[in-house]
């Protein structure tokens, strides 16, 4: 079951979460896992990998994955590991969409907030962007904020704040390409390649493996990478990138994209999808559930 089609209102949902805010965290986990997969959680000795997210977000609680969940904080994380050439240009930070100085902004920009999903606004050109429609639109997404929302742990710590940063060019084929490493104790096992990512949300993926070559699986949310895309140059220095971001952690998903051969840092994910993201075929949930060796509980 897919409900986010039943209820296509992103402002309702976080309604409807709020008010089973009183729900404990492992009981609120079980319902959603089962609203979205169809399937009952297995927490005790948990083998897909969605199941083994579920578990993390219950029992693995780092501060360093607060800091790293941070769009803002994040960047100091990326500096200590030495790679502060691919972090991408910010223009400022602010706690509310007011202080923002537009007229000191350059032509194209993007606004994020530091702490949700598709929370961003991509500015090509200053000229036709509605102010006014952009401040209200920042803080109310600074306002909805609430980290219980997902039950993920890592996010329930940030002081949400609007990031503005560089506005990256399309690469030489008309496309901005997210390419994005699960990895695992440090060492990157598959990624997925996402092409066509326009305004309106629309995506094509391809689940891809270490050697650039597709792997015969889907996100059952997404439509399938039907075309071919070319291997970068330096994708190797892409995976070396992603093994020096993700030692820290047991598991961690580092976003990267690659724009005619500069490589640009995206961002950490711990919990992809929250783990409520399906596969086609669904032996894939089990086969990365084997790559992710759950830690010691953390508390």
């Amino acid at each position: 079951m897919n409900y986010k089609k039943l209820i296509k209102s992103q402002k309702l949902r976080l309604r409807l979460l709020k008010v089973l805010d009183f729900l404990p965290d492992r009981l609120m986990i079980k319902l959603q896992y089962k609203i979205s997969t169809g399937r009952k959680l297995n927490l005790k000795s948990p083998m897909r990998f969605t199941e083994k997210i579920q578990w993390y977000k219950l029992n693995y609680r780092d501060p360093l994955m607060v800091q790293c969940s941070d769009k803002y904080g994040v960047r100091e994380y990326v500096k200590s590991k030495g790679l502060e050439d691919i972090l991408v240009p910010i223009y400022g930070i602010y706690d509310r969409a007011e202080e923002i100085n537009f007229d000191e902004l350059p032509s194209s920009f993007v606004l994020k907030t530091t702490n949700g999903s598709h929370t961003n606004i991509l500015c090509k050109n200053k000229i036709d962007l509605d102010i006014n429609s952009t401040i209200l639109n920042l803080n109310r997404w600074l306002n909805a904020w609430d980290g219980k929302v997902g039950r993920e742990w890592a996010y329930h710590n940030i002081n949400p704040k609007i990031i503005c940063e560089k506005y990256l060019e399309k690469d030489k084929n008309d496309d901005l390409i997210d390419y994005k490493f699960f990895c695992f104790n440090g060492e990157p096992f598959y990624l997925y390649v996402i092409t066509e990512r326009f305004l309106d949300g629309g995506a094509k993926l391809g689940v891809f493996d270490l050697e650039f070559n597709q792997l015969p699986y889907k996100r059952v949310d997404i439509p399938k990478l039907s075309k071919k895309v070319e291997k970068p140059e330096n994708f190797n220095d892409m995976i070396e990138i992603a093994r020096k971001l993700s030692k820290d952690f047991p598991h961690v998903r580092v976003d990267l994209y690659n724009i005619d051969g500069k490589i640009y840092f995206g961002e950490l994910t711990f919990y992809n999808g929250s783990g409520y993201r399906g596969y086609e075929p669904d032996e894939f949930d089990l086969t990365v559930g084997k790559k992710f060796e759950l830690p010691e509980v953390k508390r």
